[in-house]
């Protein structure tokens, strides 16, 4: 027996555009929408994982359709010809980012450290995490408010509330304290400059009918090496981290009429790892 779709979570006729949809989280951003019946445009700077994206909500058999485009968030031009050739767009979710790896060669020399973190780095990536994000918004978010209805989410991160905790990364076989591997000092401050970036628009568009949120996801497990699992689920309270599908109801909540009175609030998913 199929149950029916609340009609508050109902999607259908509504168009989502998608950043960074060929990455691990934007595919399932996708599919939360479609599911619902939203019709998903997945953009990437990567067109062929975009469409890779694109086939598996097709394949998923959900009930919106999908199509690929190619989009480059650091550029404006790229984001104003999109938005000319795909028209109106009923949800907005900035999910392009790129996630600083923590590389296994130790010491200053390999650039994670602050001490030698690249500004070139800096700067590209919170051009494509942040800056691409407020871009996104100057461009889809005055259409929305002209029809005074839209949607933005933006996708932070349990980082956006907490600090890295760079023991997770430590070497035993290191003695250096200058040469531990750590996380890049970029990540958390773009994930908590999207938090107030979502503060803002929700202010600035709260009388014109848009609704601004953030998700702030925990770590997902996609094959990470033992050690590192067992380091971080021991600051999880529920002992585990999250699959890559456990987020799909929050974004249909989100971008749905059932969360109607919401905005400029930041949803952490995070297995409570950050209550402690």
């Amino acid at each position: 027996m199929t149950l029916a779709l609340p009609k508050t979570f109902d999607l259908t006729g509504k168009r989502a555009l998608i950043t960074g949809a060929g990455g691990l989280l934007g595919l399932q951003h996708a599919l939360a929408l479609a599911e619902n019946g939203a019709e998903v445009i997945l953009a990437d700077i990567a067109l062929d994982r975009a469409q890779a994206a694109a086939t598996a909500v097709t394949q998923a058999r959900a009930a919106g359709r999908a199509s690929a485009v190619t989009l480059d968030v650091c550029a404006p031009q790229s984001i104003r010809d999109l938005a000319g050739t795909v028209g109106r767009i009923d949800i907005l979710i900035n999910n392009a980012a790129i996630d600083a790896k923590v590389t296994a060669a130790p010491g200053v020399a390999n650039g994670t450290r602050l001490e030698a973190f690249p500004l070139d780095q800096w700067r590209l990536e919170l051009d494509v995490g942040l800056t691409g994000a407020m871009l996104c918004a100057q461009v889809f978010g005055p259409a929305m408010a002209e029809r005074r209805t839209g949607v933005i989410l933006n996708i932070a991160s349990d980082l956006s509330v907490i600090a890295p905790d760079q023991r997770l990364y430590r070497r035993a076989d290191i003695h250096n304290e200058m040469e531990q591997p750590v996380k890049p000092v970029t990540y958390s401050v773009i994930k908590h400059g999207l938090v107030g970036l979502t503060k803002y628009l929700a202010g600035y568009w709260a009388g014109a009918g848009v609704r601004v949120n953030a998700l702030s996801p925990g770590g997902v497990f996609n094959g990470q090496g033992d050690e590192f699992v067992s380091r971080l689920t021991a600051l999880i309270p529920q002992g585990r981290m999250a699959n890559r599908d456990e987020y799909r109801a929050a974004v249909q909540f989100l971008c749905s009429d059932a969360s109607a009175y919401m905005t400029g609030q930041n949803v952490v998913m995070d297995g409570g790892r950050s209550i402690l």
